[in-house]
């Protein structure tokens, strides 16, 4: 395999229906579990200790790190409790969280992951919990081949027009075609189709013209 291509469908009117980026974030994924001592809740929840409020202070400490990210890093982070009790007259002993952590180097998701880590620790040491916290690789972050962009763009132009082709700036979002793009030349742009909010569940293929066949018709087009 020589250079790869794939084409995410995209619903946003400003990219028209041909858009190709410059790069897209890389990011890494956190698993984080807090664990307390389970008490009656309504009895004696001093002889506990709450995983959850740890956990609650770990999301308010890292909202407070944000306005140390660097604009021009795009870094996001967007933790969710996966698990945040057992009963609810149980002090909560068993807490689960994960997050990305997201930026356009990996200097950068290095940076903010460092600060997150400490936001998660916070939690403990306030409450007196423990935490694990484990940071798996996710995608590197992505760079478009400038060739393959070129080569996308005449083609998407002659399918559906110049006038309806465009190349927008750096993405927030990350994909594993990122990984691709470190080991040989690859280009991942996009197309229109869809019409609702971006992995909403008012998400849906509204043109199918777009969404399905001229994906299809550029890979063909690139692969001649």
């Amino acid at each position: 395999v020589d250079m790869a291509m794939m084409i995410h469908t995209h619903c946003s009117p400003e990219m028209k229906k041909a858009a190709v980026s410059s790069s897209s974030n890389g990011c890494i994924v956190k698993m984080i579990r807090y664990e307390g001592v389970a008490a009656h809740a309504g009895a004696i929840p001093h002889k506990g200790i709450n995983a959850l409020n740890a956990a609650h202070i770990a999301m308010a400490a890292i909202h407070a790190q944000r306005e140390t990210f660097r604009d021009e890093d795009a870094i996001r982070v967007h933790p969710i409790i996966t698990k945040g009790g057992d009963l609810v007259n149980v002090v909560p002993a068993d807490v689960r969280m994960e997050t990305f952590v997201r930026g356009k180097t990996n200097e950068a998701i290095l940076d903010a992951n460092s600060k997150i880590d400490r936001a998660f620790r916070a939690g403990t040491m306030a409450i007196g919990a423990k935490v694990v916290i484990d940071t798996l690789p996710g995608y590197m972050p992505l760079r478009n081949d400038p060739h393959l962009k070129r080569l996308f763009l005449k083609n998407a132009e002659a399918l559906v027009g110049a006038e309806e082709c465009c190349e927008v700036g750096h993405r927030t979002g990350s994909t594993d075609m990122g990984d691709i793009g470190h080991i040989m030349p690859a280009v991942h742009p996009y197309m229109s189709g869809a019409t609702g909010i971006g992995h909403g569940n008012d998400y849906i293929i509204s043109d199918k013209e777009m969404g399905y066949l001229a994906p299809a018709k550029a890979l063909s087009r690139m692969a001649v």
